[in-house]
């Protein structure tokens, strides 16, 4: 686990915030609850982010049983993520949170008018 805090020892909001915590996590597994996606193409979708911060978020996510990383033998290596079942999981939270942005964006607008 990334963090130091047992997770016997977590309340349970502690818990899924330690696991969806951080600047890039939620967008990967926005963009990995699409599908199987490529470590460049994930990289490309993210935008501004370094390879060493997105391998080291996606290691992470595999650590803590949340994303599938799948390593095809071949010259150059191919490599693969996707979410594990407990990944997927998430789904239903991920479009919950997209769709609370859309009306908060929504009622931005109006009340910035």
């Amino acid at each position: 686990m990334a963090k130091t805090q047992g997770i016997d020892k977590q309340c349970p909001i502690e818990a899924g915030l330690n696991i969806l915590s951080g600047k890039w996590k939620l967008k990967i597994l926005w963009y990995l609850s699409k599908g199987t996606v490529r470590f460049n193409e994930l990289q490309r979708l993210l935008g501004n982010i370094t390879t060493k911060t997105l391998a080291a978020q996606l290691r992470e996510l595999e650590e803590q049983g949340i994303v599938i990383r799948k390593v095809f033998p071949e010259v150059p290596p191919k490599v693969e993520y996707s979410l594990s079942e407990l990944g997927k999981t998430l789904t239903p939270i991920l479009s919950q949170l997209c769709d609370w942005g859309k009306r908060y964006h929504a009622y931005m607008e109006i009340y910035l008018d």
